[in-house]
């Protein structure tokens, strides 16, 4: 704008008029890009939150839940087509569609259509939602004119702005989804679409069609799980990047996300993957965040999952008060209803009709005391090792006649694994004496030990030199399927012919969820000490009872898998548990003699090992080892 006098003298020499000059101004200001922005930027701007429709109304602040920013900033990267939210409720999913919307109404004008499962509950957002917002928010209400307003050409269901308009659908009204082309659709709920709009077919499809013309497109797919198999929203976050929100242990600093398996009921914790550190939700949740993509080169497709253990707006403790309440009524009156909505709205996970599996609580409540490493009743050892990035997994159990079996120690050894020394901890480790008692020891009489991941060249070669030196120690690999024996058969077609076992993993979770639910003590009954030091705790059992049988029907045939439970549930214990369970096959104790070598207090591992000869050994420890 011109306001000094040589400016004035300057355009009155070039013989143009001062208003001519502010009309081009105005002219400039208006074709004039506009500052890069963000939608969340936008929304920390601009945006309002409304009394009726928020508990903590006024200014938007996308700090108060900060895993909110990528996904609302995902919208603007131009290598991003369609962003997918597969939630939980309580985590702000319907104002991240809402700050989107405004956006595109106040920022980037483009026309945008959102699909609802029905016309009536469109209606409801428009009015309830949409209003409000438009409403409550400065730079919105002077663009959209109230529906109500004399000559504003705006309904409940289509609303005009300068560059562009917005346009309320419902999935089940072919009409609604019809006709104008929209450059950004907002699907939301898709999980309560109807299979198809009427005769025209998928209502998600028909939407995404309706954005074809546009190269700078954008589909926003939001919605809560349903069943599994069948949930569109879980289908479409399978095929995106499949990002989840992190946060680093305040005790050692390792991203992971917020897990319902390892949440601690009894001091409301949740367990660090890693160091094993309980820590609090406010000490969680103070940690800075961000999103880890199992899939980073998907960019076209971003897809993001929250549960509500991450949500600024629901605290953990009523996240437990909730699932005992739905487990109560599954327990007392078999209604699996309440404990499918707290999967579904809680975890933001699909629910998967599933079959018998022991009860956590049961067996954390019948957990007891030892008084020493080894209770009366055990008389032999075997342990289990899984092998994971930077640590090995060790459970040593306890077996005796019929079964019976009792966890001796549930342990981790941290180092690097390339390393040789880090597996001569574990051999040391594999060598300690277990004590009685009456002051009498045992030895770890057979150990499996997976050969899988990422270390088994490394594996064999420590095999290889635990066999020179007569140990029992024998590497495993898990088979899955129906039919397959746990112990399936022994094979050397390895690089270094070390000797290893199939193992029928699907035969070992049935022996041990049968054994599970054993409640009477004596065979196949399975003990637990309730020492903090034995590494038992409630993690350890949740990850015991990670999977359960489920029966698929393919081709018109039941088939029978074994699935992960909901809620990010490790399962290393189920696996360590199995390959125990291997060890004491392997052996195939005679229980009559060893019960009474121990009862005479002889530690018969400490004997010298029998030599090599091809055969097999028929000693009461050895029958079924093949030395």
């Amino acid at each position: 704008m011109i306001k000094s006098e040589p400016d004035r003298k300057r355009s009155k020499d070039l013989g143009i008029d001062l208003k001519t000059i502010k009309l081009f101004e105005k002219i400039a200001k208006a074709v004039a890009p506009p500052p890069i922005m963000t939608v969340s930027q936008w929304a920390d701007a601009e945006r309002r939150l409304s009394a009726e429709s928020s508990a903590e109304a006024g200014r938007w602040n996308t700090d108060r839940a900060p895993y909110q920013r990528e996904i609302l900033d995902a919208v603007n990267n131009p290598e991003c087509e369609e962003v997918v939210i597969m939630s939980s409720a309580q985590v702000g999913k319907t104002e991240l569609i809402l700050n989107t919307i405004g956006y595109y109404i106040d920022y980037d004008p483009a026309p945008i259509l959102v699909v609802n499962p029905t016309i009536e509950m469109a209606q409801t957002f428009s009015k309830d939602r949409l209003a409000p917002m438009i409403r409550d928010t400065p730079a919105l209400r002077g663009k959209v004119r109230d529906a109500k307003s004399k000559n504003s050409g705006n309904t409940i269901l289509h609303k005009q702005f300068p560059g562009g308009h917005i346009t309320m659908a419902g999935a089940n009204s072919p009409a609604s989804l019809a006709s104008r082309p929209i450059r950004i659709a907002l699907m939301d709920e898709i999980d309560r679409y109807p299979a198809s709009a009427g005769t025209e077919g998928n209502p998600i499809k028909l939407a995404e069609k309706r954005t074809t013309t546009f190269w700078n497109r954008k589909k926003i797919k939001v919605s809560t799980p349903t069943i599994k198999g069948q949930s569109q929203i879980e289908a479409e976050f399978l095929t995106g990047s499949q990002e989840e929100w992190c946060v680093p242990c305040p005790c050692c600093g390792k991203y992971q996300p917020y897990e319902w398996g390892r949440i601690h009921f009894s001091d409301v914790t949740m367990e660090c993957k890693f160091c094993g550190e309980h820590i609090s939700e406010v000490d969680w949740k103070q940690q800075k965040g961000k999103y880890i993509a199992k899939f980073p080169d998907r960019k076209r497709k971003r897809s993001f999952h929250l549960n509500e253990l991450a949500s600024p707006w629901k605290h953990w403790e009523e996240i437990i008060r909730e699932f005992r309440e739905a487990q109560k009524e599954l327990k007392e009156n078999g209604d699996i209803n309440k404990m499918k909505t707290w999967i579904n709205t809680t975890l933001g996970e699909t629910w998967e009709e599933r079959g018998k599996s022991a009860d956590d609580d049961s067996i954390i409540g019948r957990r007891e005391r030892y008084e020493a490493d080894i209770p009366d009743g055990a008389v032999v050892l075997t342990a289990g090792v899984d092998v994971q990035d930077d640590r090995f997994e060790i459970e040593i159990t306890g077996w005796g006649r019929g079964y019976e079996s009792w966890g001796i120690k549930y342990d981790k050894i941290f180092g690097d694994l390339e390393k040789e020394e880090t597996w001569d901890l574990l051999e040391n480790y594999l060598d300690k004496e277990f004590y009685f008692a009456s002051g009498s020891s045992l030895l770890i009489a057979c150990t499996c030990i997976d050969t899988g991941g990422h270390f088994t060249t490394q594996c064999y070669k420590w095999l290889k030199k635990m066999e020179r030196k007569s140990k029992r120690i024998y590497g495993v690999k898990g088979m899955g399927g129906p039919g397959i024996p746990l112990i399936h058969k022994l094979s050397t077609n390895n690089q270094l012919k070390v000797k290893v076992f199939i193992l029928g993993v699907d035969s070992g979770k049935e022996i041990l969820m049968t054994r599970l639910n054993t409640v009477d003590e004596g065979p196949g009954y399975c003990h637990f000490p309730i020492n903090a030091d034995r590494g038992y705790n409630e993690t350890y059992i949740k990850g015991l009872n990670s999977e359960q049988r489920v029966v698929h029907i393919k081709d018109g045939r039941p088939v029978i898998k074994w699935v992960k439970k909901a809620g990010g549930i490790r399962n290393e214990p189920l696996d360590l548990r199995n390959y125990s369970t291997a060890a004491v096959e392997i052996l195939r104790p005679d229980w009559e003699v060893l019960e009474s070598k121990v009862k005479a207090g002889i530690n018969y591992m400490k004997r010298q090992p029998a030599k090599k000869t091809g055969k097999r050994k028929t000693g009461a420890l050895n029958r079924g080892v093949q030395l």
